[in-house]
């Protein structure tokens, strides 16, 4: 059962998560449709304003749970981090789903939980400190996205705040990650560190052809370059945590 548990806890938060967002689109709980993320490309077809750029989230859950099946070797973390990443497919989707204005403030939380996790699970590590200590750099990065995004506004390239707080968490996390592979201290497979990095690089090559405008933006199409964006960041998000689960040092008394 134990070896299970983490499997069993990203499916369960897949499970309920997808349901209460079918709920929520179908009794319009998110709120009226203001075209929020309405810029990335896609025609509406049917009642769902962006059908592939919605389904491609579920790249997110099946990352998720691939993660969970593989958690042995980080119970708690891998665990957190699994469940993580199983949210941002529905929260995606809520935004893509509704172009609501609640739909897109799920869609940046769930980005800012997932940086502000591995900005603090690289922070524990570097400074040898335990899971209090990942805990309060967590909130202060969760925190500190949401005043980022409050008091920003639009920006060319990222669109908005939320996306630069985002980014920067993003490459801070790396940043430390470069630091403890530089360190020596951790035996880890620095392979999947630069599998994550490119997937990542690709996917905002790619998302910034996605927007209205671009000449490879095809509204009526299969293809959506945001919808490939979504998947590339999954695979992003699963080479991430391989990285973290390739350490074959015992791991730190934080995580028995």
């Amino acid at each position: 059962m134990g070896r299970r548990r983490p499997l069993i806890l990203a499916a369960s938060t897949a499970v309920v998560s997808l349901t209460l967002l079918a709920l929520a689109v179908g009794f319009g709980w998110l709120g009226a449709d203001v075209d929020r993320g309405g810029e990335f490309c896609e025609a509406a077809a049917g009642r769902i304003p962006q059908p592939v750029n919605t389904l491609s989230n579920l790249g997110f859950v099946v990352a998720g749970l691939a993660i969970a099946a593989q958690a042995s070797r980080l119970p708690t973390y891998g665990t957190a981090f699994a469940c993580l990443i199983v949210l941002l497919g529905p929260a995606s989707m809520a935004m893509h789903a509704t172009e609501s204005s609640l739909g897109g403030r799920l869609d940046l939380l769930s980005m800012y939980l997932v940086a502000s996790f591995a900005v603090a699970y690289a922070a524990m590590r570097v400074r040898r400190a335990g899971p209090a200590f990942m805990a309060a750099v967590f909130i202060v990065c969760l925190v500190g996205c949401e005043v980022v995004e409050v008091l920003g506004g639009e920006l060319p390239v990222l669109m908005n705040a939320g996306n630069l707080a985002f980014g920067v968490l993003i490459l801070t996390a790396l940043a430390l990650e470069r630091h403890l592979l530089a360190r020596g201290e951790a035996h880890l497979d620095r392979r999947w560190i630069l599998a994550a990095v490119g997937s990542l690089l690709l996917a905002f090559a790619v998302w910034n052809t996605a927007k209205d405008g671009s000449a490879l933006c095809w509204p009526g199409s299969i293809y959506q370059g945001h919808g490939v964006w979504h998947l590339l960041c999954a695979v992003a998000a699963y080479c991430l945590f391989r990285f973290y689960a390739s350490d074959d040092t015992r791991p730190s008394p934080a995580e028995p």
